[in-house]
């Protein structure tokens, strides 16, 4: 099945060098996956740091950090991930 994965700020390194800078936003790609496939199975996948983690939403929604492991992802759905950000 299809998913769309995006990461944001510094998170688009752990993105595969050919789709840095060449998708539409430089900070997606399509994703096959089986199906059953978590949250969790994906940002492991990238190999994200857990810490860096943060904001993870599907299709807009928010996924809590205890949900993760759970969270089973559907054909067409968009999984994106923010790191903590700072501001002032």
């Amino acid at each position: 099945m299809r998913v769309t994965f995006k990461l944001y700020a510094m998170l688009a390194v752990h993105l595969p060098n050919e789709y840095r800078g060449h998708q539409r936003d430089g900070n997606e790609l399509a994703l096959d996956v089986p199906e059953g496939t978590t949250v969790e199975q994906v940002t492991r996948q990238f190999k994200l740091p857990e810490k860096l983690v943060h904001l993870v939403l599907v299709d807009g929604k928010y996924i809590a950090p205890q949900d993760r492991e759970q969270r089973e992802l559907k054909e067409g759905e968009v999984l994106a991930v923010w790191p903590p950000i700072a501001g002032g």
